[in-house]
């Protein structure tokens, strides 16, 4: 059977490109494997057949011949395992994409959704809090170039670390934060520049394009 894939059948215009299914998508082309979608609305989030696959009702959920899985990053690393370029065969070079991997969900991702969170909030006390956040968010961005220096990839070739990484910047759009670092701007070009990126994000978009909703009046 093919992979099959949960995601929302639509999203406004700000979220589409960002939903985090577009991780799996891009993980399956770059491992250049089909899939299947299984798209879900509000009501489908909540159904108990739903939370079977994704205890929490959000997306992606992912289920192939050998298992069923939900979070994005534990689907990457699934995929990956058996793909040589997101995860090389020499022991080291596997392992340290992998950190890269963790690096991406759990030291850079937090402070840039909290940011992105911030600006979805329309509270007259937010500006302190949205201070603070840019600072840790511009740490991390800084820390990161640093590593990144002249380098193409986190490690030196494309790793399933980048594509994560890169889906964690992509939730930076809304903001000028990479302008600051171009070496970011050009990293995240670059990756986003792969053909199983654009086959992915095309996929993504070509879903929400035929479920739009109907304006009405």
């Amino acid at each position: 059977m093919k992979p099959e894939v949960s995601a929302f059948g639509w999203v406004p215009p700000f979220a589409q490109g960002l939903v985090r299914d577009l991780r799996v998508r891009w993980a399956l082309r770059e491992a250049g494997r089909d899939y299947d979608e299984l798209l879900i609305g509000p009501q489908g989030q909540s159904s108990e057949d739903y939370r079977r696959l994704q205890p929490f009702g959000q997306v992606p959920a992912y289920r192939d011949e050998d298992v069923t899985l939900f979070e994005s990053g534990a689907i990457v690393l699934h995929i990956s395992e058996p793909c040589a370029p997101l995860l090389p065969t020499e022991p080291t070079a596997r392992s340290r994409a992998k950190t890269w991997m963790f690096a991406a969900l759990n030291t850079v991702e937090p402070p840039i959704l909290f940011l992105n969170q911030l600006q979805m909030m329309k509270v007259d006390d937010a500006n302190e809090i949205r201070r603070a956040v840019v600072g840790a968010a511009n740490r991390r961005l800084g820390d990161l170039a640093a590593w990144l220096g002249d380098r193409p990839y986190l490690e030196g070739e494309f790793t399933a670390g980048d594509l994560l990484m890169t889906t964690v910047l992509r939730i930076l759009r809304s903001t000028d934060l990479l302008a600051a670092f171009p070496t970011l701007t050009n990293y995240q070009q670059r990756c986003e520049a792969r053909d199983a990126f654009q086959r992915a994000l095309g996929d993504q978009l070509h879903t929400f394009q035929e479920h739009e909703p109907a304006v009405s009046g």
